[in-house]
């Protein structure tokens, strides 16, 4: 079994056909996905396809690139959201400098509130950083300090410094499809340096499609491409990497149940 731990099931093509994405899924040997929140405004959409599959789970959160559209969010209104059984995590939220869709001080002030929620419920957060390392270590090491936190930073594409900053806070990196892309060497040097036992997969479905797949809308069963890419890039049997992943994934989210 693998698992999915980061998809937005509820975006693109698999909107149209979820039974086949979820049959595929099990044909790849995905057994779990985790699908997540990117705006508030679609919170009931995503806990209403974790409820109905039993092998997904959800979070809830506001992408940064929503910041504007979605300010002041409260960790009291996340704590609120947060308390169905299939919710097991808050985000995605961090700092994305990359794009620019919203203003910084409004993305500081939501990843603010999501580390409080995530601390007050002790549910892993889901941090998104693009082109904003410094401010993304910086906030996470500040707010680590005045009350521990669980956390994976997702789609891991950022520096080795911002890794072993992240690391040395305790925290899980989440590698995606990108680190099977040729151009993608310094990623998979950094790859490298992760504890076997803090590394976790997913596709962030359906962009970032991996090689072979790359191009094409991306869904869970890809997950495995980015497996068995991992498991030639550090050397790791593929099935000993499949289990350790998924461990790692109960692990950090212990609200979830194994299928």
């Amino acid at each position: 079994m693998i698992v999915d731990s980061h998809c937005h099931l509820n975006y693109g093509s698999m909107t149209e056909d979820m039974d086949g994405v979820m049959q595929r899924a099990r044909e790849a040997g995905v057994g779990t996905m985790l699908a997540i929140n990117a705006r508030l405004s679609e919170y009931d959409e995503v806990l209403a396809i974790a409820n109905a599959h039993d092998n997904v789970w959800c979070t809830v959160g506001s992408h940064p690139h929503e910041a504007e559209k979605e300010p002041g969010i409260t960790a009291e209104q996340l704590i609120e959201l947060a308390k169905p059984e299939k919710v097991v995590g808050i985000g995605e939220s961090g700092l994305d400098y990359f794009y620019e869709h919203a203003p910084r001080d409004l993305q500081k002030a939501n990843f603010l509130a999501h580390i409080a929620a995530s601390r007050e419920t002790g549910l892993p957060l889901v941090v998104h950083a693009r082109d904003a390392d410094e401010d993304t270590a910086v906030i996470m090491k500040e707010e680590m300090d005045r009350g521990a936190y669980p956390a994976v930073i997702h789609c891991f594409t950022a520096s080795r410094a911002l890794a072993e900053a992240c690391l040395d806070m305790g925290c899980y990196i989440s590698i995606s499809g990108i680190v099977t892309f040729k151009s993608a060497t310094d990623l998979q040097e950094t790859v490298k340096i992760i504890p076997r036992d803090r590394l976790l997969i997913e596709t962030d479905a359906p962009y970032l499609a991996p090689v072979p797949k790359r191009g094409k809308p991306n869904e869970p069963s890809y997950v495995k491409y980015t497996a068995e890419f991992l498991s030639h890039l550090l050397d790791w049997d593929y099935d000993d990497l499949a289990r350790t992943t998924t461990d790692n994934f109960f692990t950090l989210f212990s609200k979830t149940r194994r299928p």
